[in-house]
């Protein structure tokens, strides 16, 4: 058996494409652009590059871009302020903070303090209770990006077994209170749980987010099951030689050994291209159901949990 490939890169290109229609409908219609703000404390080269992405694909679906870079010694006060100001800001429907911050920032306190309906990244703790409690929010978009992949591929998750293998507060919690919502029998599993490989073994859809590179062996997977892969680790690449300066060159692999996993899967997503290019395209998504929301319009169909 070999699995299906799931393509994020092709599916994520699909879901910017409803976003970039319904932007087109919000300003034909209504008047309306949606606006991302996004802000950026420090130099971190990684954030640095995210927030680039963000803000090129934000123009590219015709919705207004807004970045605040800071200085990496910003006081609290002042990122407060700023984030007060995108709060009271009617042209601003998503508010993004790029995480991680500086040390002498406390990351809880900038998170809550963004208006719960502008957290298109839906950390904020009412955002986590409304989703634990299956009320309307505003969800995390790898968590949601997988959903969206798993709703194409399945059609209904309805009592399928599902295993997350991680339980942080970005995908691994999220993850489960989405696939509850989808009338799946959840299981949270993590570094301490007994007989992961059975426990594992025993899914139909297992997503892996653990942050360790290729943890997943082929032979945790049950024959045709799904594997969403949402690890991305760099690990050193011999065979690939070195680079100018002497180092070794690296690649990229998810949580999942894929190779193996793919033998026995029956669908699979590959690293990269598969969970990485969604959430991207869920934060777009996130900030036009902010934008329908703040306007009292029908949210997009499909771009939501």
């Amino acid at each position: 058996m070999t699995a299906t490939i799931i393509d994020g890169k092709a599916f994520a290109a699909t879901v910017r494409k409803k976003v970039a229609s319904h932007v087109a409908t919000l300003k034909q219609g209504h008047g309306i652009t949606p606006g991302l703000a996004v802000v950026l404390v420090g130099e971190d080269p990684a954030s640095q590059v995210y927030v680039r992405s963000k803000g090129k694909m934000t123009v590219e679906v015709g919705m207004n871009s807004y970045e605040h870079r800071l200085d990496a010694d910003t006081s609290e006060a002042d990122l407060l302020a700023l984030i007060e100001r995108l709060n009271a800001d009617t042209d601003v429907h998503g508010i993004l903070v790029q995480l991680p911050l500086p040390g002498h920032l406390n990351e809880d306190l900038v998170i809550n303090a963004i208006d719960p309906a502008k957290d298109v990244d839906g950390f904020h703790i009412s955002n986590v209770g409304l989703l634990g409690t299956g009320q309307k929010s505003m969800v995390p978009c790898t968590p949601l990006g997988c959903l969206m992949m798993l709703r194409d591929h399945h059609g209904s998750l309805s009592g399928m077994d599902a295993v997350v293998i991680g339980r942080s507060n970005i995908v691994g919690k999220p993850m489960a209170q989405l696939l509850l919502g989808d009338s799946c029998t959840v299981t949270i599993a993590h570094s301490r749980t007994k007989d992961l490989p059975g426990v594992a073994r025993r899914a139909d859809i297992v997503i892996a987010a653990v942050g360790r590179p290729e943890m997943v062996p082929g032979d945790w997977i049950k024959p045709g099951a799904t594997v969403i892969d949402v690890g991305i680790n760099r690990i050193e690449a011999p065979e690939r030689g070195t680079n100018e300066d002497g180092s070794v060159k690296t690649r990229l692999v998810g949580d999942v050994a894929f190779d193996s996993c793919a033998e026995v899967a029956g669908a699979i997503t590959p690293v990269p291209g598969g969970v990485g290019p969604m959430t991207i395209a869920c934060l777009l998504a996130n900030t036009v159901t902010a934008c329908c929301r703040a306007h009292d319009l029908p949210e997009p169909e499909g771009l939501t949990a």
